[in-house]
């Protein structure tokens, strides 16, 4: 497969899910004829028919309740919802219904539902369109989180969840959805649950995923000219979270920036904090220090000053690293 962008690869996803499974249907708003918001659905109902790529009426609650019932009764369903702020109108069917399915049930029931909505900044969504919630999500028990940052990972990872037995929550970082490209083979799938090392270093070990993960690289490519090797771990998938790679990452570095677009009080990044500050506070040379959105709505005309940019980052970088 050659060179694509992350809206490449995963439509490339989906045509092969649709391919490979005859259980899977794939349904949204707007995502048959049109292509969806971002065209990433575009030419899937063309090829596979409306009885496998199909519209439903705009309301997020039912798209997900339809979702639920088509798992039980043996359908693999993939649902677009529009932008990831909207599941906030379902949420109640995502945590209440679909998260605990498999719970209730005693195992006699499975939820294989793949819900995909794009995450965060970068196109002026402006404080509606523009959140990073999946701190919401990651709190609910029965549910995978999975943020991919690369076009590679973004298919590997959903080949992933369509082949699963459980709900997975994919977010994909709009902001990267042209920018992120890559040289795919379409025969590997990522597993769930790993994050990768980004870049290797032994100095400070930066922990981000989606969006912010480019911007944490090039913040250390800089850190360089500092004399500051920084190692940056991709966490890929929130939940399950892999923390054997973060703390072999922290155990070799000391000292932790934690990087992501979410707001700063109760982001995902408190989370990953704490695994640390529980399981490797011996190997802490510093305080661990996050970089995060700031705790407002996300506002129209300012989301770069918003969104964590280098120079936030590697201000970070170098605070932890003078300990």
């Amino acid at each position: 497969m050659s060179n694509i962008t992350m809206i490449e690869a995963v439509r490339s996803a989906l045509h092969d899910g649709l391919q490979n499974d005859e259980s899977v249907v794939v349904f949204g708003e707007e995502i048959a004829e049109y292509g969806g918001a971002f065209g990433v659905t575009e030419g899937l109902a063309r090829e596979f028919g409306p009885d496998r790529v199909f519209d439903l009426p705009v309301s997020e609650t039912g798209l997900i309740g339809a979702a639920v019932g088509m798992a039980m009764y043996g359908l693999r369903p993939v649902t677009e919802i529009t932008f990831a702020d909207d599941l906030a109108a379902g949420f109640e069917q995502i945590t209440a219904e679909l998260a605990k399915l498999r719970y209730r049930s005693a195992g006699r029931l499975t939820a294989p539902v793949v819900i995909r909505a794009p995450i965060g900044a970068g196109v002026c969504g402006g404080p509606d369109l523009s959140q990073s919630p999946e701190a919401w999500f990651a709190h609910t028990p029965g549910l995978q989180v999975v943020v991919p940052s690369t076009a590679a990972d973004a298919r590997g990872l959903l080949m992933s969840a369509l082949q699963g037995q459980d709900p997975v929550l994919f977010l994909e970082p709009k902001a990267l959805y042209h920018s992120a490209h890559d040289e795919v083979d379409a025969a590997d799938a990522v597993p769930i649950g790993r994050a990768r090392i980004a870049r290797e270093g032994t100095g400070v070990t930066v922990i981000t995923y989606g969006a912010t993960v480019p911007l944490c690289l090039e913040a250390a490519e800089q850190a360089k000219g500092e004399d500051i090797d920084v190692e940056v771990v991709d966490l890929r998938t929130l939940v399950p979270l892999d923390t054997e790679t973060l703390l072999e990452s922290v155990a070799k570095t000391g000292r932790v920036v934690i990087v992501h677009e979410a707001p700063k009080t109760g982001g995902f990044g408190g989370e990953v904090a704490a695994v640390i500050a529980e399981k490797a506070i011996e190997y802490l040379e510093s305080p661990i220090v996050r970089v995060a959105g700031f705790d407002t709505p996300v506002p129209l005309a300012f989301e770069d000053d918003y969104r964590p940019d280098v120079g936030r980052i590697l201000s970070a970088v170098s605070r932890v690293a003078s300990f």
